[in-house]
């Protein structure tokens, strides 16, 4: 049932105003098909049953979109959605992009930080919907309730960083936020992201080539309005306790890994634990991992920290390169891009692995997706697959910066040999053919990200059952494998065993989800504990959620995930890693000798599905669903 808007709450069903809450209850729909754009009302219920962020938009997308759709169709919608604390000095609140992923055509959602998030709830809405195409490029401008679909024709072509000035000159305001597309995106890359206020990347699953296939260039928002919360006194207090927490620990506070040396400080970790991707995971264990480390990117290429909104952690890092001769300023080099564009790239030229970095910004494409395809094709090519007649004369190999970056503009544009790699590893494996499937690095067609797979059981489960495809940010065992972290279970959690395993990887995903419904970053995962989480929601919104409720809301998002991907035909058979994981074992570092055992796999798999609730295919089961609230 629609709930209306009043001043100083939300309505309820009887005229009576509920206590300030810290949601709009509005959604704004742009149909570019029609220039169409509405307003309505969300169901306050929702919330309470998803929260906002990425179970909303799991909610929205499932309910909204036809299944088997081309998500490069006008069909497929795009969404941008926030949740209960964004625009609240929570600290790293952030939005989020849900679609059908251009990549895997999974459910897809990524997130980012910059202002975009809290500018739109200012501006009066939780959720941003796109849908349809234009007949011509264009650009929202959302300013308040007020809301424009303007040409774009002298902004298509343009960099991410050109689109960003010229849209705040055009709009005469340097304070708006913007979300856009590279090149990447408007030659729909099945792995361009979006962009927001230039130098954060909603990165992952190709939203960025959903966005080109509609036309749409850019969203700029400007929003003026406030936001409230039911208990102000005991929300101010919880996030005194938060950002305490947070300045703390040993990661996250003042004199903490990230403010100084951002993400590459895990470097060293995870190239000593063989968890650093080698030369398309050939190994995981990088030789020349000081080359390109956290401490090695303080000294060489660093300027100065950069925090998203509210952030005290600030674990971004202005920095320069002069790879090609001229200074380039930019936000990296992140851990991921480190791993994936440089040691998996056997990268170990810091100024070469820095422009790399530059340049998929400017073009708006996924570090992750990018550095693995082009170490794949390194890799068929140095077995003979692929020879220089399909590389447009190129002689590729591990380690060389300018062939790299050769290959990202070429992918950005689709130009030659590019065209292929945009189609990212898993189409590319199926076109060069059956020699190189076994390693193809991807899970669902969604390349494997910065951290190893056979030196970690529980990771190579978390990678095989993530929803979107291969991701680290669904679970991450190692912190309990490796680092020796306490979690709820008690017990310890041997590396190479799978005793427990499955009952680790669910209770993260499930507290992951409702984490990222929030919205809030993942470094806060770092710092915060159960309480945090729960006393600022509880506190923002008016609710008495305990930590079994807020398990329960994520696993219902993650059923709901499930239904999705099951209506678009994923089931057990694609809960599975890369051949090489089962065969190959890693050649050097502390995991040197491993590799996967494919029947024990197999074992863990199957008691994460009984533990889940899920038929043997990995279906769940009528009983699950109705436990959860699930029709």
């Amino acid at each position: 049932m629609c709930k209306s808007m009043s001043s100083g709450g939300i309505a309820s069903d009887d005229g009576g105003v509920r206590m300030s809450v810290p949601v709009t209850g509005k959604l704004l729909r742009v149909n570019l098909t029609n220039n169409k754009v509405t307003i309505e009302d969300i169901d306050m219920n929702i919330y309470e049953l998803y929260i906002g962020g990425k179970g909303l938009g799991a909610y929205l997308l499932y309910e909204e979109l036809k299944p088997g759709i081309d998500p490069l169709s006008s069909d497929n919608k795009l969404m941008f959605v926030t949740g209960p604390l964004t625009g609240t000095l929570a600290p790293t609140n952030r939005v989020v992009v849900v679609t059908k992923s251009a990549l895997t055509n999974t459910f897809s959602d990524s997130y980012a930080g910059g202002r975009f998030g809290p500018q739109l709830k200012y501006a009066g809405f939780d959720v941003l919907i796109v849908e349809g195409k234009a007949e011509k490029p264009v650009y929202l401008w959302i300013d308040d309730s007020k809301v424009e679909i303007r040409d774009a024709s002298k902004l298509w072509s343009k960099s991410v960083y050109e689109t960003d000035e010229l849209l705040k000159k055009e709009l005469n305001d340097k304070n708006i936020s913007t979300a856009c597309i590279g090149p990447g995106g408007e030659n729909l890359v099945r792995f361009a992201c979006i962009s927001i206020d230039k130098t954060r990347q909603a990165a992952r699953g190709g939203c960025g080539a959903v966005m080109g296939s509609k036309l749409l260039k850019a969203v700029a928002v400007r929003g003026t309005g406030g936001i409230s919360v039911a208990d102000y006194e005991s929300f101010k207090s919880e996030i005194e306790k938060a950002w305490e927490n947070l300045m703390k620990s040993p990661v996250t506070g003042k004199n903490g890994s990230y403010p100084i040396y951002g993400t590459p400080a895990a470097v060293a970790l995870s190239s000593r634990e063989s968890l650093f991707p080698t030369r398309n995971f050939q190994d995981e264990s990088f030789e020349k991992w000081q080359s390109i480390c956290g401490e090695a990117q303080k000294e060489k290429i660093f300027i100065k920290n950069r925090a998203c909104y509210a952030c005290p952690i600030a674990c971004s890092k202005l920095s320069k390169t002069r790879f090609d001769g001229n200074s380039r300023f930019f936000e990296g080099v992140e851990y991921e891009t480190t791993a994936l564009l440089g040691a998996n790239c056997g990268l170990d030229n810091l100024d070469a692995l820095a422009y790399s970095n530059y340049l998929c910004d400017q073009f708006g494409i996924d570090t992750i997706s990018t550095g693995s395809v082009i170490s794949f094709a390194i890799e068929c090519f140095e077995k003979g697959l692929i020879t220089t007649e399909d590389t447009d004369g190129l002689q590729l190999k591990f380690g060389d910066g300018e062939i790299i970056c050769s290959l990202i503009k070429k992918i950005a544009y689709r130009d030659g040999f590019g065209d292929l790699l945009a189609e990212g590893v898993k189409r590319v494996s199926e076109k060069i053919g059956e020699k190189s499937s076994s390693f193809a690095m991807h899970v669902k067609g969604q390349e494997i990200a910065g951290w190893g797979i056979r030196g970690s059981y529980g990771m190579a489960l978390a990678y095989a059952t993530a929803d979107r495809g291969a991701d680290h940010q669904r679970s991450w065992p190692i912190a309990f494998e490796v680092e020796s972290m306490a979690w709820p279970g008690t017990y310890p959690l041997p590396r190479y065993t799978v005793e427990g395993k499955a009952k680790l990887v669910k209770w993260q995903q499930d507290y992951w989800s409702s984490i990222y419904s929030l919205v809030l970053c993942a470094m806060t995962l770092d710092g915060f504990n159960f309480n945090n989480y729960l006393g600022l929601v509880n506190s923002s919104m008016g609710w008495n959620l305990d930590e079994k409720g807020f398990l329960l809301i994520g696993e219902r998002i993650w059923n709901k995930i499930r239904l999705f991907n099951i209506r678009e035909g994923f089931c057990r058979k694609d809960d599975i890693l890369p051949e090489r994981c089962f065969t190959e074992p890693i050649l050097s570092g502390a995991a040197k000798g491993k590799y996967i055992d494919r029947q024990l796999f197999q074992t863990m798999l199957d008691e994460y599905y009984k533990l889940r609730g899920w038929d043997k295919e990995g279906k769940p089961v009528r009983e699950k669903l109705e436990q959860l609230g699930i029709s």
